[in-house]
């Protein structure tokens, strides 16, 4: 069953992958240069964002390395990466008004946020096992062609939860970000060309999303067509 369709398949999403993560780095860089007219800091600007949508219940934590942040939904907490939590820039306040997003949707419990939020424990296992079986079914196609169809049955399964998981994420992103350019532009942080260049930042994070979903769907396909390929067989 093992062919070099899958490869091809991984190579070309990774190629786009690469260019779509190199393209927004390239955006975040330059953004990250443009300093904010408000002044205000991404603390500042998380800070600000949740106290207007009533949310006193979340910490913001700066955490280490670069496009790191995130919003956890067990702890509460708003994490910005260094520059993000220190900078006045248009990417800081983009970024941290993003993640707050994904607090105010936490907090009015929109209903996509809850279901990922559900789905994560289930994923990481089948992250986990897919990366281990990968291997395994190298083997078992050769040598033992009767257990290929268990094993792709397997694969369909992990792959199915993967999939819906990278689904589900885009709108919770592109409303995380819909959120926070709304209040941007409502709080007068984000003013002319700023408000422009924090809505080009955001809509480049939003490929990566986009990307990931389409190399999943891509996956998926292409285990469903290795199992109805063995049964015609």
């Amino acid at each position: 069953m093992y062919d070099p369709l899958l490869l091809v398949i991984s190579l070309v999403f990774m190629g786009i992958g690469l260019l779509v993560n190199s393209r927004l780095k390239s955006k975040f860089s330059h953004y990250s240069h443009l300093r904010l007219l408000s002044g205000l800091s991404g603390k500042q600007v998380a800070e600000k964002m949740l106290r207007e949508n009533g949310i006193y219940d979340v910490r913001i934590t700066s955490v280490n390395g670069v496009l790191t942040d995130h919003y956890n939904p067990l702890e509460k907490t708003v994490n910005l990466s260094h520059d993000v939590y220190n900078g006045s820039s248009i990417s800081s306040a983009a970024v941290a008004a993003h993640e707050c997003g994904h607090a105010v949707q936490h907090a009015t419990a929109y209903p996509w946020l809850s279901m990922r939020s559900k789905l994560v424990p289930a994923v990481q296992i089948a992250s986990n096992a897919m990366s281990f079986l990968t291997l395994g079914l190298f083997f078992i196609a050769y040598l033992s062609p009767a257990l290929t169809n268990t094993m792709l049955l397997l694969f369909i399964v992990l792959q199915g939860a993967i999939t819906i998981f990278s689904l589900i994420t885009l709108p919770v992103e592109i409303d995380a970000s819909r959120r926070a350019l709304a209040w941007l532009d409502r709080s007068g942080i984000t003013r002319f060309e700023e408000h422009d260049g924090a809505k080009d930042a955001l809509k480049w994070a939003a490929y990566t999303y986009l990307v990931g979903a389409l190399a999943s769907i891509a996956s998926l396909m292409y285990y469903i067509w290795g199992f109805t390929s063995n049964n015609r067989d």
